[in-house]
């Protein structure tokens, strides 16, 4: 046989076969994307638990003057959290994450950055970042009353002053899952899908 003829007939039942394989490789990132779904903000075991009532604190904004986080707000609003560090890559990366998430749940949310740590840095984290519409607290008691040792970190707090989600926030996603499991009355978007699949 012509050595020609029998490189094309090989060459040929070779790209049937890495067809054949592409297409089971599909079909199982298929079947994988349908088991793996996203699991929101990651809980901690430690803390407050959702649906306790948040310790109230009186801090100092850099800004916006004497707040007080936790307790019943006689305005009916929620209250996120969100805590920060100037030396956090991924909290600066959420920046415009949280400036956007400040617009669009407007209607029912008010965010209030925190951190801890040298003021003179806050002040310059704030500047650069273009923070000043947000009120910033410099407070260790409040990060230590939410045991956050990992950040950025997230509680949202109804207008009772009640826990009613929290986790660690790495991502729009993240965040977002937090108002999801807000509004879903449950501790978190994992709690959630575990329930629908019991």
């Amino acid at each position: 046989m012509n050595p020609l003829l029998v490189s094309t007939v090989l060459l040929w039942i070779l790209v049937v076969v890495l067809a054949l394989v592409v297409l089971a490789l599909v079909r199982q990132v298929g079947v994988l994307h349908e088991r793996i779904t996203p699991v929101g903000a990651l809980m901690l075991a430690k803390g407050l638990k959702v649906g306790e009532a948040a310790p109230t604190l009186p801090v100092h904004s850099l800004s916006n003057g004497a707040l007080t986080i936790g307790g019943p707000r006689l305005d009916g609003r929620s209250l996120l959290v969100m805590f920060v560090s100037p030396t956090c890559p991924v909290c600066k990366a959420l920046l415009p994450v949280l400036k956007s998430s400040r617009k669009s749940e407007s209607d029912w949310l008010d965010i209030v950055l925190a951190s801890d740590g040298d003021l003179t840095e806050q002040h310059t984290f704030v500047a650069e970042q273009g923070l000043d519409a947000f009120p910033y607290v410099v407070s260790a008691p409040l990060g230590v009353s939410y045991q956050v040792n990992r950040l950025p970190y997230a509680v949202i707090l109804d207008h009772e002053g009640i826990l009613r989600a929290r986790g660690i926030i790495n991502s729009r996603e993240h965040l977002e899952s937090l108002f999801e499991a807000k509004r879903l009355g449950v501790a978190s978007m994992q709690d959630f899908l575990e329930r629908a699949h019991s």
